[in-house]
């Protein structure tokens, strides 16, 4: 039995992004946790939210069952990227069903890993979120999407402040990329150029330097993911 290295939360842990992000890890010999509506079955521990459950409800839940899983033992790294993509614009007959839906699938599952990174992430430890460059600039044909993307932006510079709760030196970050290489985009968006968007091993790979401590950004960055050529570019916004 490999000495564990450490401990990570992936948020969305059952998701393409999620599940890439359990399987690097667990190769890493970290004990992993995925939070998700479905069990990932590489994770050490699955926490399992109800999806007709209230925001606080969700997070009492998480609070709960991860208090039990770590027994005082803190996480390394909290990492959400949970999410989903609905569009349409105000004139949409699903305008707020789908806002809604983006705001559950984005800024709820982020401030519930803010919450748990302020509790049991260790000093010095890393917190990502998942933002999106769109939601830099209008998104008339998403506007749900963009509200919910640019909250989590909003999020991420709160709680890189002083007083945003999070353990000392943590590094808050969000990810900003343009398109990742998932089989659910490349099923839908058949069509599209491959060569501009982001693998997902890329980003594993991202979230284990910063893990590590090497070529973090400044805290409250959002780092946009520009890939062209099959080659990813890392820059702040």
């Amino acid at each position: 039995m490999a000495t564990t290295v450490g401990r990570v939360l992936v948020y969305g842990g059952k998701g393409a992004l999620g599940s890439a992000c359990v399987s690097f890890f667990k190769t890493k010999n970290y004990w992993v946790g995925s939070i998700d509506l479905a069990p990932n079955e590489q994770a050490d521990a699955n926490i399992l939210v109800k999806v007709d459950a209230t925001w606080k409800d969700q997070e009492s839940q998480v609070l709960g069952e991860m208090d039990s899983l770590l027994g005082g033992n803190k996480l390394d790294g909290v990492f959400c990227v949970a999410g989903g993509w609905a569009g349409g614009n105000a004139a949409s007959k699903d305008f707020v069903k789908n806002a809604d839906l983006m705001w559950k699938q984005s800024v709820w599952t982020s401030a519930i890993s803010a919450s748990v990174a302020s509790k049991h992430l260790k000093e010095g430890g890393v917190l990502t979120l998942t933002g999106a460059m769109p939601a830099l600039e209008g998104t008339p044909g998403m506007i749900g999407y963009g509200m919910a993307k640019a909250a989590v932006h909003q999020l991420v510079k709160s709680l890189a402040c002083d007083k945003g709760g999070m353990p000392a030196n943590t590094l808050t970050a969000a990810i900003l990329p343009v398109t990742l290489d998932t089989p659910m985009n490349r099923k839908f968006m058949s069509e599209a150029d491959f060569s501009t968007w982001t693998s997902l091993e890329f980003v594993t790979g991202l979230f284990d330097k910063w893990l590590n401590g090497s070529e973090r950004p400044a805290n409250g960055s959002l780092m946009k993911l520009v890939t062209k050529d099959n080659v990813t570019d890392v820059s702040a916004v």
